[in-house]
């Protein structure tokens, strides 16, 4: 791209952000990465410029040990599109995300890791397909470059569990890069590790998601952050999400049934014990006297789980005035009341 107009998407840029408007947001979570930012911010803003779009990168340090905060600071000082987040300590990448969406000011939100395996090339496209009406465009890393047995293996079949859990049938939860409205990443509170399931928790508030492919480069700089030992923290955060797909606003309804069955159960084969009784047949050393008393008591205490979940539940939404609902548009004018 030419002088001239790099120079214009910076005046753009700079006007945009005194005017607390801007086009996009680029929120990039750190974790030693020294060897890469330099390239990396430098290939984020030769595209959102080439698009002629105003912007901030916004590079959040997750407790950096290798030089990266240093460098960061400096960059952040020299350049007016880039705001360096720095945490206290690594807290992990979902942190580290949601701290770059409360910092970000932009109608549109993209991340990607900055290890440079992500092509900041496929910036403009992934907008583009966001501005036909989507809430949500994930990246599909279709030609992934990644070792087949550590990395691919258990992202495939992460993927299709994920799909089958949630329900949102995306290829390539794993991808850090996506684009998001703003407006969408405002509704999403992030705790945990849920970053790997942001397009389920988008679904939980009726967006429009679709997925798109794009590059994947072989890592140029350091050693992976990720690696087997994720797979059971992911398999707790698909609980997590299941439950709240299902029960985050009727948790009676999940505990509730399993209580009632439990107690029902309990109280059939009670019935059948007692009836042994009365026929002179000994019940004090029969194991299933032991299963009657912790089905009854057993369902008795996930009907007080269930209780405490709604209570909890409406604490939830009521304490921060959280609608249980999302308005997508609002269609037709308002009646002026006629004076008298």
């Amino acid at each position: 791209m030419d002088a001239s107009r790099l120079a214009s998407a910076a005046l753009s840029t700079t006007t945009a952000r005194a005017e607390g408007l801007l086009d996009l947001s680029v929120v990039v979570p750190i974790y030693n990465e020294v060897d890469s930012l330099p390239l990396l911010i430098e290939k984020i803003a030769e595209a959102v410029q080439g698009a002629g779009l105003s912007y901030e990168m916004i590079v959040v340090d997750d407790g950096s040990s290798d030089g990266t905060v240093e460098l960061m600071q400096r960059f952040a000082e020299e350049r007016d599109d880039l705001k360096a987040v720095i945490l206290r300590r690594n807290y992990g990448q979902t942190a580290a995300m949601a701290a770059g969406f409360n910092y970000a000011v932009g109608d549109a939100i993209v991340t990607l890791d900055g290890d440079l395996q992500n092509d900041p090339a496929d910036i403009p496209m992934l907008l583009a397909k966001l501005n036909e009406g989507y809430d949500l465009v994930s990246g599909w890393r279709k030609k992934r470059q990644d070792a087949a047995l550590t990395r691919l293996l258990p992202s495939k079949i992460a993927n299709i569990l994920i799909g089958k859990v949630t329900g949102v049938k995306i290829r390539d939860y794993g991808c850090s890069l996506k684009a998001y409205r703003s407006e969408l990443v405002a509704d999403m509170n992030l705790y945990g590790e849920l970053h790997r399931f942001l397009p389920a928790l988008a679904f939980m508030e009726g967006a429009r998601i679709t997925e798109m492919p794009v590059r994947h480069h072989a890592r140029q700089f350091g050693e992976s952050k990720y690696g087997l030992g994720r797979t059971i923290r992911v398999i707790m955060d698909l609980l997590t999400i299941y439950f709240m797909k299902r029960f985050l606003t009727k948790p009676m309804h999940g505990f509730g049934v399993a209580g009632l069955l439990s107690i029902v159960a309990g109280f059939v084969l009670g019935l059948y014990l007692t009836f042994l009784k009365l026929g002179g047949s000994a019940i004090g050393d029969r194991p299933l006297l032991t299963l009657v008393a912790i089905l009854i008591l057993g369902g008795v205490q996930l009907l007080c789980f269930g209780l405490l979940g709604e209570l909890m539940m409406r604490t939830y939404h009521e304490s921060q005035n959280r609608p249980i609902y999302r308005v997508r548009s609002v269609v037709g004018r308002p009646k002026v009341a006629q004076k008298a």
